[in-house]
């Protein structure tokens, strides 16, 4: 279980860190990412996207942490959630022609990362004690 607190709890902190950061100033992930905010929309979109999921998924990460009933479904949802963002980021980096910066390759090693001890936590929660 220690495995699995522990990928939780740097999660619930990176999470909550940078979505707080990025509800606050939609501009910090587009500068990062390259993106561009060319109306409220798209400013509203990327506090949401990045700022409030990323705040709420950090909570629901801590939540885990601190209360066991919530601790194997949130491995599930860290799972699939960093998950999907990997495989969608490497498939994108994949058929892309145009050059990415040390952002994408950074963000997926963290999401790869992530996603494979999220994945062994779970397989070992299995044998734990409730």
């Amino acid at each position: 279980m220690l495995l699995g607190r522990t990928v939780l709890g740097v999660s619930a902190f990176i999470l909550m860190t940078y979505g707080l950061l990025c509800l606050v100033s939609p501009e910090l992930p587009a500068e990062y990412s390259g993106l561009r905010i060319s109306n409220g929309d798209a400013f509203a979109e990327i506090g949401a996207m990045y700022g409030g999921l990323q705040t709420g998924l950090g909570l629901f990460f801590l939540l885990a942490v601190m209360k066991s009933e919530f601790y194997r479904p949130a491995l599930v949802v860290l799972m699939f959630a960093i998950g999907s963002l990997a495989l969608g980021r490497l498939l994108s980096l994949l058929i892309t022609d145009q050059a990415v910066t040390a952002y994408s390759y950074g963000a997926l090693g963290y999401e790869l990362a992530t996603a494979c001890l999220a994945v062994i936590a779970f397989l070992r929660s299995s044998h734990d004690p409730a």
